[in-house]
Order: C-alpha cells, then sequence, then structure tokens
C-alpha cells in the first residue's frame, strides 16, 4: 500500500511523478529509483515522506548495523534500500501487485554484496501476517501510509504483529486529514507515540512508536 496524491500539489509538482527516474544520493551511493505512474500510480513514485524518512535513517539516529527491519507499503523502497545500504537486513514489502516492480528497484540499487540483505516480500496488512513470526523485526518503517481510513484497523494489527517489547516504529507522513489524527490515536492505545522529527521544507512528521508494557497501562 502506497499513498493518494497530495491534494495541494500542482500540475508542475505533478511532473517529477511522470519521470521515469528518480535520482537520489544517500550512503554515499547513487540511486536510481524507476518510477511508473502510468501502470501502478500511487505506488511506483517518490514521495517525500520516503526521502524524508530515508535522510532520518542516514542521521544516524537509529543503529542499523545488524539490525532486522521491515519496511511497510514500501512502493519504490527508496526507505528500504537506503536501511539496507546503512547495515540493516531488510524486509521490503507491499501488494502482490507491486512485488515486480519493487523488487527490479532493489536488485538495481544495491550492489551484489548487499542484495542478500533485503528481501522483497508480499505482505497485505491483516491478511498474511502468517508467514511473518510474531515480534520479528527490531525496526518498523513506513512512509506516508497512513492515508486510507479503511485499511487503520488493519495497519494497526500488522503493526502490533510484527513488534516485540523491544520493536521500534518509525512512521513518516505528511498530516493531510483529521483522519490520520485518528490513526494516530488509534496507535497510542497500544503504543507509546512522540514525534522525532519534522522536516518543514516538505511538511512531513516522524512518529516514533513503541509498544506499551503492561505496567505502563496500570
Amino acid at each position: 500500500m502506497a499513498l493518494v496524491p497530495y491534494t495541494e500539489t500542482a500540475e508542475m509538482g505533478l511532473q517529477r511523478f511522470h519521470k521515469p527516474l528518480a535520482t537520489f544520493s544517500f550512503a554515499n551511493h547513487t540511486i536510481q529509483i524507476r518510477q511508473d505512474w502510468k501502470q501502478l500510480g500511487v505506488a511506483a513514485v517518490v514521495w517525500d515522506a520516503a526521502v524524508v524518512l530515508a535522510t532520518y535513517l542516514e542521521m544516524g539516529t537509529v543503529e542499523l548495523r545488524g539490525c532486522s527491519a521491515v519496511e511497510l507499503g514500501a512502493g519504490t523502497g527508496l526507505v528500504g534500500i537506503v536501511a539496507a545500504l546503512l547495515g540493516a537486513h531488510v524486509t521490503i514489502t507491499d501488494r502482490k501487485v507491486a512485488l515486480e516492480f519493487l523488487k527490479s528497484n532493489v536488485q538495481a540499487n544495491l550492489p551484489p554484496h548487499i542484495q542478500p540483505k533485503a528481501v522483497v516480500k508480499e505482505l497485505t496488512w491483516g491478511q498474511n501476517l502468517g508467514s511473518f513470526s510474531p515480534g520479528e523485526f527490531d525496526l518498523i518503517l513506513g512512509a506516508d501510509i497512513i492515508y486510507l481510513e479503511e485499511t487503520f484497523t488493519d495497519l494497526l494489527q500488522t503493526l502490533e504483529h510484527l513488534c516485540s517489547n523491544h520493536s521500534v516504529v518509525l512512521l513518516a507522513c505528511r498530516i493531510r486529514y483529521e483522519r490520520d489524527y485518528n490513526f494516530l490515536a488509534m496507535l497510542e492505545r497500544q503504543f507509546t507515540v512522540s514525534k522525532v522529527h519534522y522536516d518543514s521544507e516538505k511538511d512531513v512528521h516522524i512518529y516514533k512508536a513503541q509498544r506499551r508494557r503492561l505496567r505502563e497501562d496500570l
């Protein structure tokens, strides 16, 4: 699951989504992300939240070397690619329809010795969780995955399944609608949530969440 177009984006701003390649520099690598708006729409373009989250990871706030990470709703895979380049073992996920496109970007941008650290895998929130071990990941990443209210319950269920008491969730998003706050409120019932970064130029927030322990609710 990727995301909906920004309603405030003008026609000029949308032109970047129609470019076949978006080029970035992260972790001392040039990353060229293939985009395919016409075929896959919102799942196949790089959104600002992914860039901001990748930049945040590069800051070194989170220890990625040897970390077990998963990216949800990866779309083009930029965040997962950067996490792998920074030393994490990453499972990069999206729905089945986006997997081949996602896999092509991951393979094109990771050197051969790093490719074994990145696995592309299907994950439809709330549905095929049985193929993931409970609490399997140290770090759960999501860029602009909070947008469709009908997915909120499934997304929350997925986060609960993937997290252990020690897991960290990082969600990057642009707050567009009241319902976005509704999801954060839902998240706070099960997780301790704090805002750890804000990019004022791109108007993107990064929220950190960790599972509430029982004593916190007493």
